[in-house]
């Protein structure tokens, strides 16, 4: 029995935050104001692992989009969800996504299926009544993409 990440294989458990360098210092600054990120694994974390990342989103950012339109050579999975447990598909929360140039209003916990190559963002936060937990999926090894602007 091993504690944590020890042991031989406790290489594929991360538990500390490796943070990309994503964006300028200026957009990482932003970012940290409004959003807590909690742990990134890609393949440079992992190595053969995909990429994924996982933040907290507690504020409305001053950038308004704070992601750019982008799009990838590998599938993505993007999630958004509320942080009640007692009502856990409610938001509270606005938010604007756009796939493909369609613009969706989202206020309900959402998981968001982008096709590789298929144009997605910008993201507006709108209102945050309360923390979103909030997680993006890249199914290739690392992330790609012009979103960090």
């Amino acid at each position: 029995m091993f504690e944590n990440n020890a042991g031989p294989m406790g290489k594929y458990i991360i538990q500390e935050l490796r943070a990309p360098v994503t964006g300028t210092p200026e957009f990482q600054a932003m970012y940290n104001r409004f959003a807590k990120r909690i742990l990134w694994i890609d393949d440079d974390v992992c190595p053969g692992a995909f990429q994924m990342n996982t933040a907290w989103y507690k504020a409305v950012p001053e950038k308004d989009p704070v992601f750019e339109e982008h799009v990838h050579e590998y599938d993505e999975l993007i999630g958004f969800f509320g942080s009640d447990p007692e009502d856990p598909y409610n938001l509270n929360a606005e938010l604007e996504v756009t796939l493909d140039g369609e613009t969706h209003r989202l206020t309900r916990s959402s998981l968001i299926f982008c096709p590789a190559g298929m144009k997605h963002m910008p993201l507006r936060i709108l209102r945050v009544d309360r923390p979103i937990f909030h997680f993006s999926v890249v199914s290739g090894p690392s992330y790609n993409g012009g979103a960090y602007k």
